[in-house]
């Protein structure tokens, strides 16, 4: 298998395995328990080694300029898994509750203005790096497991916005449109600019914190 091929079908997994976590937060009517359970997929992802748009994205500022094409293959395949999920949940039981429920979601996350919905997503990118990185660098399972729970909860509950999760939304509540377009590239940039936050900050540090 070729590198291109190997990297999309990773990237496609992981839409599909967030989407199921959207599918899961939007089947619960507990919004806590939804949030609990929507860190599954993500849990999933980074435990078979796949690729997340937004557990990737913050490594950009430690790359070669190439590692661009690499993150525009990782979002496309993210889209792809995730629009297929989301067509697919149609044709099932669930899909008229979930449907309904995403087009909610949507219409919320659409009616908001561009800043905002940046602002939101910067924060979301932010909580993204901290689990991904947290997820590689912790080697104590209970505190990998949190460090990917914690974050999905909080980003989850606060309104945040992540483009992944938002493919799948927007695609179950059949709210594709030139307008939800534009917002998923500002969705984009806003968790790529949260994603890099800390690893440009940790390039000044002084030393490494565990070093002091």
């Amino acid at each position: 298998m070729s590198k291109f091929a190997d990297t999309f079908l990773r990237a496609l997994l992981t839409g599909i395995l967030i989407a199921v976590g959207g599918i899961v937060y939007l089947s619960c009517d507990s919004k806590y328990i939804g949030s609990a359970l929507f860190g599954t997929g993500l849990f999933t992802v980074l435990t078979f080694g796949l690729a997340l748009f937004t557990g990737k994205v913050g490594y950009a500022v430690e790359q070669k300029p190439g590692y661009l094409l690499y993150l525009c293959e990782v979002w496309l395949g993210n889209l792809v898994g995730a629009v297929i999920t989301g067509l697919l949940i149609q044709l099932t039981r669930a899909g008229a509750g979930i449907s309904e429920k995403a087009a909610a979601l949507c219409e919320v996350k659409l009616n908001d203005n561009l800043l905002s919905i940046f602002v939101l997503s910067f924060f979301c990118g932010m909580l993204m790096f901290i689990a991904a990185d947290g997820y590689k660098n912790l080697s104590n399972s209970a505190a990998q497991m949190l460090a990917v729970f914690l974050p999905v909860m909080v980003f989850i509950l606060s309104g945040f916005e992540h483009c992944v999760a938002n493919m799948f939304y927007f695609t179950a509540g059949n709210a594709w449109s030139p307008a939800a377009a534009l917002y998923m590239l500002v969705m984009t940039l806003g968790n790529a600019a949260g994603g890099m936050l800390i690893p440009l900050a940790r390039k000044g540090f002084e030393k490494p914190a565990e070093k002091r």
